[in-house]
């Protein structure tokens, strides 16, 4: 709500407003739940992602910090100047389901 507003009264000023909303990025908090819920599903690390943090995503892996860098670069660009209001969603198609 938030940044549609901020779109909406910041226009007339040349602000444009947009929310990226990643699911798992690929940090180090992440690989630290990735080690915790091994332990808390007695399963190998390597079937976590699969099993448990990406069992709903179509897409069987982390979003790498680089490709949200590049989304944010793109909506700063002039290329995006046309875009505010918009929420992009990077979660490897967990929310389409």
């Amino acid at each position: 709500g938030l940044s549609k507003v901020t779109a909406l009264e910041g226009a007339a000023h040349g602000v444009t407003s947009n929310c990226v909303n990643p699911g798992y990025v690929r940090t180090p908090l992440v690989e630290k739940q990735i080690a915790d819920q091994a332990k808390a599903h007695d399963i190998p690390e390597g079937e976590v992602l699969e099993k448990v943090l990406l069992t709903e995503a179509a897409i069987k892996r982390l979003v790498e910090p680089a490709e949200v860098a590049s989304l944010v670069g793109w909506l700063t660009s002039e290329n995006a100047g046309m875009v505010t209001g918009a929420s992009y969603t990077m979660d490897g198609g967990w929310s389409a389901r």
